[in-house]
């Protein structure tokens, strides 16, 4: 199996916006694991608030974890 993660966005529901860079080319992120996933998703919420506490981002720039899911992705 596959998985993704997801963000809620308003116009567009729960999409993967999640992007790697593969050969140049700019391609939606899949991991091999949920687990994979979930790391990911923790380190992405432990960069933006090392940025908070740097200064480097303001605090009303930050996501809240509900707006992110992981799923199983059916199309890979």
């Amino acid at each position: 199996m596959k998985y993704e993660v997801q963000h809620y966005i308003l116009c567009d529901g729960w999409i993967n916006t999640w992007t790697i860079y593969e050969d140049s080319v700019e391609k939606l992120h899949v991991f091999s694991s949920e687990a994979l996933a979930q790391a990911e998703l923790d380190e992405f919420f432990r960069d933006i608030e090392a940025e908070i506490q740097s200064g480097a981002r303001n605090i009303d720039q930050s996501y809240e974890r509900s707006e992110f899911r992981i799923v199983c992705c059916s199309n890979t």
